[in-house]
């Protein structure tokens, strides 16, 4: 039962609850707006909440919500706020397990969610589920050159610069893997590893080049473990991820992956439609990183571009658009497996860019240029472009087209264990399913349901 029973049901001291009220007031909500909007944050970790103004009636009476909503509450508040809250402030009790779970020694506290990512039956947990749009982000400034596993404690255990090769060449493997198969397969890898290999090894002792390069090796595959949480839609625990890389990062000096690790948090801010949050992150990435390479630089600048087109500022935004262009026309030959930006990347900035800013048929050219230049391997990044281009050639009524384009999608994504594929597979179905009576939507249809009972 979603409803409020459940909570009258558990409810402790009916003492008034001063602080929701409160925050309720600042927020400029009725009660019915708060329990739709706490039902809207829900859905989004998979949570099928069905509050009513009732149910918040309750809650400002006293009666305490159900542990797992709690943090929905919050996260909710937090959106329309457009600050960091605490429990206490919003009269809520902390759910057990929450306090010190982001707190404290960062190797630790990464050993814990790595070892919960690796165990399915804690992989939906709540908290390691929502995401926050006013998470406070850790300055580089703040982070750079702390401790993190200053001190060895793993007797007779030492760091040597080939376990630093090992750690990098299993996070480009890994990388491999995501492009080939899907981030389904290549998930479990990367937390098995960091769990098992990385992270205690940044426990011993060594010459403190190798700790600063192990520190750094293991920041980038954190952050590649995020980038996979966030796009099977675990984005909260993806936005965990990101955090301990950008303490990772700063503990081991290494501006390049700390401002990368921003740039994939404005990403996944621009994903769930947070405009503003998505350029202020791509903003604080590009000033952190000041004496950046070319390549890079382009990569920051893409990401600002797309941003600023989300809040509506054309002017930023292809100027964005033009000095990454530029960038990346500097950029040697060389692309990195982790987080790498090249000209199909910067093609799909400006598909998104155009998008924003209602060109639709220049969005769809960029699409198609960014596919052409798309590395044949990459099956995972190939899914996700297919994938728009074809919402994007139905939107524009070219039907037939964005069936041929669908069908490519179908080619890759059968090869795919990918949770943002099925999101694709399931809006494609959805979309096509007006125009059976056209046959390209009619043979498009029926080769959906065979591979969905294939998959199934």
């Amino acid at each position: 039962m979603n409803g409020w029973g459940v909570d009258v049901a558990r409810a402790s001291l009916n003492q008034r609850n001063t602080g929701l009220e409160g925050l309720l007031e600042q927020a400029r909500w009725s009660r019915t707006q708060l329990a739709n909007a706490v039902n809207r944050t829900g859905a989004q970790i998979g949570m099928e909440l069905k509050y009513e103004q009732s149910a918040v009636s309750h809650w400002l009476a006293g009666t305490q919500p159900r542990e797992q909503v709690r943090g929905v509450i919050l996260e909710t508040l937090e959106r329309k706020l457009g600050r960091p809250l605490t429990y206490a402030e919003a009269g809520l009790q902390q759910p057990k397990g929450r306090k010190g779970s982001d707190g404290g020694d960062t190797v630790e506290s990464l050993m814990d969610l790595g070892r919960a990512d690796m165990d399915p039956s804690r992989r939906g947990v709540l908290t390691a589920g929502l995401y926050s749009a006013a998470l406070t982000v850790p300055l580089f400034t703040d982070v750079a050159h702390a401790q993190e596993g200053g001190r060895a404690t793993r007797p007779g255990g030492r760091i040597g610069p080939g376990d630093v090769v090992t750690v990098r060449t299993m996070t480009d493997r890994i990388a491999d893997i995501l492009d080939e198969l899907g981030g389904g397969l290549a998930r479990p890898m990367a937390a098995a590893f960091l769990v098992n290999t990385v992270l205690p090894r940044l426990r011993s002792s060594g010459e403190e080049k190798d700790r600063k390069d192990m520190l750094s090796a293991a920041s980038d595959l954190t952050y590649l473990t995020g980038w996979m949480a966030m796009y099977e839609r675990e984005h909260g625990l993806g936005q965990r991820y990101y955090v301990k890389a950008l303490k990772l990062a700063g503990a081991a000096g290494d501006h390049v992956t700390y401002c990368r690790t921003l740039r994939g948090m404005s990403l996944q801010a621009a994903n769930l439609g947070h405009g503003n949050k998505a350029l202020q992150l791509a903003d604080s990435a590009a000033q952190a990183a000041p004496g950046a390479g070319p390549r890079l630089v382009a990569f920051l600048r893409g990401q600002q571009a797309h941003a600023a087109s989300m809040v509506g500022d054309r002017h930023q935004a292809f100027t964005r658009l033009r000095e990454a262009e530029s960038a990346l026309s500097r950029a040697d030959s060389r692309r990195e497996a982790v987080g790498g930006y090249d000209r199909s990347a910067y093609q799909f900035h400006v598909a998104h860019v155009l998008y924003e800013t209602r060109d639709l048929a220049g969005s769809i050219t960029a699409l198609k240029e960014s596919l052409k230049s798309q590395p044949r391997r990459e099956r995972q990044g190939r899914v996700h472009s297919n994938a728009v281009l074809a919402q994007r050639q139905l939107e524009l009524g070219h039907l037939e087209e964005a069936c041929a384009t669908w069908s490519a999608f179908l080619d890759d994504y059968a090869q795919l264990s990918t949770a943002r594929g099925d999101d694709h597979f399931h809006t494609m179905r959805r979309r096509v399913a007006p125009y059976r009576r056209v046959r390209a939507a009619r043979e498009l249809d029926e080769r959906a349901r065979a591979l969905a009972d294939a998959k199934r």
